[in-house]
Order: structure tokens, then sequence, then C-alpha cells
């Protein structure tokens, strides 16, 4: 197959050191400017967020990723506010101290620059962008790549460290505007837009990601590439011998439900079968 962009540095051996890469979410609780804050002090806020972040780091998992996930119903882009990035900037960059592990953000929904901003303020190493390259029709509406955008803010912050984790038919969405496109096709417009990782997510939050599409997109890509929903502990081994890596949460909250506390004794299950896997 003849690649479609310049090859470059393996984004996960640069970030954590290591192919094969768990990454845990930090779901905040509801911002200010969002319908379900309950106008709650910023450092509890902050508590909060310092909270699951250790009992991830004390489980094991590699990395974390700071999202707004409590901000339900997600805004667009040109929606958000200037107190999402700022009230992200100041928690990741907390978290980023108070662990030490490599830090990625996500802001919801799709708010590239903003989290580019959040990054470069709060120290983080990488942003997930859930639709970088091409449209697709999500909850929000017809949500756009913003990949030109993003790269030319990310330059005048001279931020270029900064890498970007990019979904490929990304969960909570329709297709239709691409349809007449392969999932090849569209892995490759992802590389050839500079994104430095690709993800592959199920249907829904906590869905599974389907093997078959991710081994498609395995060989659709030379870049680094991750399973961004619905992985478990009985699942990993599988996805991992396809994938580089995986983003996981709800699978790690107490009763497997994403808007709950992280449960370290399954933080500590999951990379015990990480490691199983890896070694069997």
């Amino acid at each position: 197959m003849t690649h479609v962009y310049r090859s470059k540095p393996d984004a996960l051996n640069d970030l954590f050191g290591r192919g094969r890469v768990v990454i845990g979410v930090v779901h905040l609780p509801a911002l200010p400017g969002s319908p379900g804050y309950p106008g709650a002090a910023i450092e509890t806020l902050v508590d909060a967020a310092l909270e699951d972040a250790r009992r991830y780091a004390r489980g094991g998992v590699h990395g974390l990723i700071v999202e707004n996930h409590g901000d339900i119903p997600f805004a667009k882009p040109a929606d958000l506010g200037p107190e999402t990035a700022a009230v992200m900037a100041v928690i990741s960059d907390r978290v980023r101290r108070e662990v030490g592990l490599p830090l990625g953000i996500n802001v919801l929904a799709n708010g590239a620059m903003h989290a580019l901003a959040v990054a470069q303020a709060a120290g983080a190493g990488f942003v997930r962008v859930n639709q970088w390259a091409n449209a697709y029709v999500a909850n929000e509406g017809i949500l756009e790549g913003p990949a030109a955008a993003a790269t030319r803010y990310r330059a005048r912050l001279r931020a270029d460290g900064i890498r970007v984790f990019a979904d490929v038919h990304v969960k909570h969405g329709a297709h239709a505007i691409t349809a007449d496109r392969s999932l090849d096709e569209l892995t490759r417009d992802l590389e050839f837009f500079d994104a430095d990782a690709v993800i592959v997510t199920g249907q829904r939050t906590g869905d599974g990601a389907d093997l078959e599409e991710l081994a498609s997109v395995r060989a659709a890509t030379r870049l680094p590439l991750l399973v961004g929903s619905g992985v478990t502990p009985e699942s990993a081994g599988a996805i991992l011998e396809i994938a580089d890596g995986v983003i996981v949460a709800s699978a790690l909250k107490e009763d497997g439900v994403w808007w709950n506390p992280v449960d370290e004794a399954r933080v500590r299950g999951f990379m015990d079968a990480v490691t199983r896997a890896r070694t069997g």
C-alpha cells in the first residue's frame, strides 16, 4: 500500500516509553458553564479529579486523559466558553503534578483548539480529537474535522510537541456523510491530515470495538493504533494482539459505570489481565 504522509516518530514510544499502553480517563464532574454545574468550588472539582487520578496511578496505568465528560449535553466547539478551557487547564495541571503520568486532554464535543490550549497550559503531551478529518452527524449535530485550523493554532502556540490522537468512525454518531468512502480511506485521511495516533471505538461509551474493523484499520495505517471504548479484562488480550494500546474508563469505575469514581481494585485487576495477556 502506498502511504499518504511522511513517516514520523512513534507517538506512544515518545510519550510513554513503551508500546501496549493502558490509558485511564479522568471523567471530570460538570464544570462551570455546563447545565449540571452545581456551583461547587473549583477546589472541589480538583479534589475529585485528583482522587480518580491517584487510584489510576496506584493501579498501574501508563497514562491518563482528562475529559469534561460531566458537561452533558456537550456543546459544539464554537459554543464552548473560555471557562471550560480555563478550569480544565487548572485541573489538568494539578493532575499532572500529582501523579506524574503522561497526560492527554479531550474537550467535548470535538473542541480541538480548546484541548490544545489546555494541553499547552497544563504541560500535557497529547490531545484526543474525536473527529479530526471529514465530518459526521453526532449527538450535537454535524461536526466537521478541525485538522486544518487546529494544526495552525498549534503552530501559533509553538506547541508542535503536543500529539494528536484521532478517532476513526467515532462513537455516538452516524457516518452517512462519508458512507461512500471505505474505512481504510477514512483511516488514511487521519494520517494525511497529520494525526499521530488512531483510535477505534464501539458505538457508544462502554461498547466494545469490532475486532474485524480494528484489523482493517491496523492494515490501513502505520500510525499507533488504540481502542477507545468497551475494553474489559476479558477482551484486552485479543485487542492488544492487534492494537498498540487501550483507553479505558467504564470498566475501571465502581460497578462499571462511567460516572462513578474509579475503583482501584478494578484497575489492578485490569492491569493484571493485561500483563497475563502479554506474557501468555
